[in-house]
This record gives structure tokens, sequence and C-alpha cells, in this order.
């Protein structure tokens, strides 16, 4: 099936008119009962082409590690990734008070560590700017290495399981990358790691800049180098600019959303060092053809909201233009949304050389449009189809097993 002809099924699909539901019972089970045997990203022997930039079948980066299952960014988390056959792992970087990289999806600790049980540290709860946005909790930068030490990792999402709160601590970016070397070694494959700079600006103020610590510790692993299983990415181009000049690492743009409006358009920021620039442009901007062609200057690749990719529209909306419950469970999300045509930002961006990662890709039905049927695995084949290089999933054991099945669809 190309790629029109499959959009146009899953477009149907929402009218409940057209079935392409995948066979994906048990997927989580299977993928991790797989083990270290990880699928053969070149093409397969039947000489099936992929639509990537590279030809090759599209990675997958664990996102946060293991979200689905485990807190976000431990080491068992990781562990368990890789496990299932993930290529990379990918942990976000923020700076303790005493400069040491640790993995956090914020420098706000609040949500994802357990710091709020800690009486010892009730004074450290204060408001901090980041990013020119005032938010109130207790910050990385705080805090010394040995006091994160103390702390343990929760489940930020409260529809997934807390049975692991409290029990994993939060790791270096140093451990991340002495597991991954553990791992390659032991499983005979090369693990990718795949590190976020978080708020950049934000950390350089402190005088804690995460640029060259980064770099630093991927030089310690002799993870230094082009050729490495490596990515860095950034929301912000001003960091990935610097980022080139001091280390021939592969880079990756970042491109956020703030929302899908019931018709189907994006609300696109502005990244922040546009703002403080007072650049006007917008992410948005930056996935034109000129605007890929900048990138291409000083990234290899490009990691958008996967809505830039494939956006949906509401299946019912009121006069005032917003989205109604459509399926009728009393909630507004994703089940009450369709998806729409396919942008061209994929072929775009490789036309100018660009790979393109996409994110964030999760199992939870609320996350899925109604085309995708509850289904993950029809939301990664349409993906996959259109030709992304790369997808940040949640699951990565759902998106593995998506892609096998892909393949042997070929």
């Amino acid at each position: 099936m190309n790629k029109q002809k499959l959009w146009v099924a899953l477009a149907v699909l929402a009218l409940g008119s057209v079935s392409i539901a995948v066979n994906a019972k048990d997927v989580g089970n299977e993928a991790l009962k797989a083990g270290a045997k990880n699928v053969d990203r070149k093409s397969p022997a039947t000489g099936a082409v992929f639509a990537t930039l590279n030809g090759q079948a599209p990675l997958v980066i664990a996102h946060r590690g293991s979200p689905g299952y485990l807190p976000d960014h431990t080491l068992a988390g990781y562990a368990r990734a890789i496990d299932a056959g993930a290529d990379f792992i990918e942990p976000d970087l923020v700076s303790t008070q005493d400069g040491v990289l640790i993995a956090r999806h914020e420098p706000n600790l609040k949500e994802t560590t357990d710091v709020a049980s800690h009486p010892e540290f009730a004074n450290r709860k204060r408001k901090a700017v980041v990013d020119g946005r005032e938010e109130e909790g207790w910050f990385a930068s705080d805090f010394t290495l040995a006091e994160i030490k103390t702390l343990r990792a929760i489940q930020p999402m409260p529809d997934r399981a807390s049975a692991y709160n409290g029990v994993y601590q939060i790791p270096t970016f140093e451990e991340i990358l002495a597991l991954r070397e553990q791992k390659s070694k032991a499983l005979g494959r090369e693990i990718g790691v795949y590190p976020e700079t978080k708020h950049p600006i934000y950390h350089q103020q402190l005088g804690l800049a995460l640029e060259q610590p980064l770099v630093s510790m991927l030089d310690k692993f002799k993870l230094k180098r082009k050729d490495a299983p490596v990515f860095i990415q950034s929301f912000e181009s001003a960091n990935l600019k610097l980022l080139r000049s001091i280390t021939p690492n592969k880079l990756v743009y970042l491109l956020d959303g703030t929302a899908v409006r019931a018709d189907g358009s994006i609300d696109a920021p502005r990244p922040y060092d546009f703002e403080r620039a007072d650049d006007p442009r917008t992410y948005a901007d930056m996935l034109t053809p000129q605007g890929l062609k900048e990138i291409k200057t000083f990234a290899d690749g490009i990691g958008p909201w996967k809505p830039y990719l494939v956006s949906w529209q509401a299946l019912k909306i009121n006069g005032a233009g917003q989205a109604l419950d459509a399926n009728g469970d009393q909630k507004i999300d994703q089940r009450d949304m369709a998806i729409i045509k396919p942008s061209t930002v994929i072929a775009d961006a490789h036309k100018a050389g660009l790979l393109v990662h996409a994110y964030t890709f999760r199992n939870e039905p609320r996350f899925l449009a109604a085309n995708f049927e509850n289904n993950p695995v029809n939301e990664y084949r349409l993906f996959f189809e259109l030709g992304v290089d790369g997808v940040f999933s949640d699951y990565a054991d759902t998106a593995l097993q998506a892609r096998r099945m892909f393949i042997a669809n070929q």
C-alpha cells in the first residue's frame, strides 16, 4: 500500500468504514522475551527499501527509558528498554549545584522525584524563572549530587503504574554512559545514547552550563566522535551551534508545539533563544523548506512534535470552534480526533539532508487518534510508511514490535 492509500484508509477508518488493525496482542511481553535480539536495521533480505533518509529501518529511541512501566530516567528503565532491543536510550540532562549532570525531565524536581516527602528539604522549595516563566518547586541546581542521591524517582503520569515510586535513585549521566558501555559489551551490539540539554540558557545563567560537561563525559567514554552512536538534541539552535563548535557528534534540533487546535492547525511557540534575540519566528517557521535549509547548517536532523508531521482535527466541533466529546466518554482527548493529510515536512527534511526523529509515541488510548482504534501499532505503521527515520517512544517494546511487523510486511 502506498503512502497516499494508507493515509486514505486511516482517514476513512475514523468513520468506521475501514479497518487496518494489526494483531498486537501481548506486544510488550513478546518484545521483552525477544531480549537482546535487535532487528537488523539494514534493508531486509527481501530487498525492501525504506523511505528513510538512509534507506535503513527507523530507529527506536527509548524516550526517558521505560516510562510506561517505570518512573522516568532510571537505570532500571534504561536497562529494560535496552533488553527489549531499543537502538537508543534518551536521557534529559540538568545540572546539580556542584555541576554534575543528572537525568531529569526538568530542572524542577517536584513532578519526578519524592523531594516533597523529604522534610529536610522543605526550605528548598522556592519560585524560579525558567526560560522566562515562573514556576515553583525544588530545583536540581539547589542540590548537591550527594543530596540528589537521597531522593528517589516517581511516576509523573497519574494513569501509569506507581508501584515503583520511591525505589530508584536519580542517575548521573556518567552512570548512564557506563550502563550503555556495559550493556553494549554484554549484548554484542552498540547501544546508542541520545542526551538532551534541558533549558541550556537557564543553566548558563546559573553558571552551570551543560555543554562542556556533556562533551567531556562523552570524551571520557570515547564517544566524542562523528561516528559514535550518539545524538545530542536541543530545543535551542544557539545551544546546538555552540555544541557544533566543540564536538563532532551528531546534533538534532527539536521543534515543539503548544497545542493542536480543533481544526488541525498547530499553535507553534517561539524557541526561547529566539525570544531573547527578538527573532519573531516560531518552530513552525523552522519547518518550512527555508527553515530546514538553515537547520542543516548546524544540525544533522530534526526532532519534531508528531502533529507537525501528521496532525489531527476534532470529529465534532461546537459553534465556538472548540472540540467536543465525540465518543461519549465524558472526556476530550485524541480519541475524539481524526488524523488529517500528512504534511510535507518529512520529504522536505530529507531533501535538505536531515534525519527526522518524531516524538512522542505512547500506548495509552487517550494519546491515539480515533483512526488508530486504540492500537498504537497502527500509529507506528503510518509513520514508518511516511519515512520517519526514528521514533521517540515511551514504550520501546511496542515500537520494536511494530517495526518488526512493518518489516515482515514489506
